[in-house]
């Protein structure tokens, strides 16, 4: 289930995946896993690492990681300099899977932009997440 929640510029979404905690990581962290459901880039789980992800028409997007509990948390902002975005991967336990929960904040409602691109991957991001379990098999 999606939520866009307009009034505070975010989106949040979850998904149940088909594979334990440690493999949905490895698809968040790893980057030629991470370029097989969602896009090319050389991210890494530390803190304070700089990065680029290629969001093909949109072109490249600057990224740099803010928090890491490995297996179970990871946060990065996005796009940094154009939307000013954070997006927070949360890694639940859920019976023989994970609940994977995102929550991409800080949309800016003052600029078109902003709302163009919070309504355009509250509707995106769904669609993103379920192609994860077809990029562990």
């Amino acid at each position: 289930s999606t939520v866009q929640m307009r009034e505070t510029g975010t989106i949040k979404t979850e998904q149940y995946v088909s594979h334990a905690p440690p493999q949905v990581w490895r698809a968040l962290t790893e980057p030629a896993l991470l370029a097989k459901w969602w896009a090319p880039g050389d991210i890494k789980p530390e803190v304070g690492h700089k990065f680029s992800l290629d969001m093909g028409n949109w072109g490249p997007r600057s990224c740099e990681v803010l928090a890491v509990r490995p297996n179970r948390l990871l946060m990065y902002s996005f796009a940094s300099g154009v939307l000013d975005t954070t997006i927070t991967w949360d890694i639940l336990p859920g019976g023989v899977g994970t609940l994977l929960i995102l929550t991409h904040a800080g949309f800016n409602f003052n600029s078109d932009l902003g709302k163009m691109a919070h309504d355009g991957m509250g509707a995106g991001w769904p669609l993103v997440l379920k192609r994860i379990d077809a990029a562990l098999i």
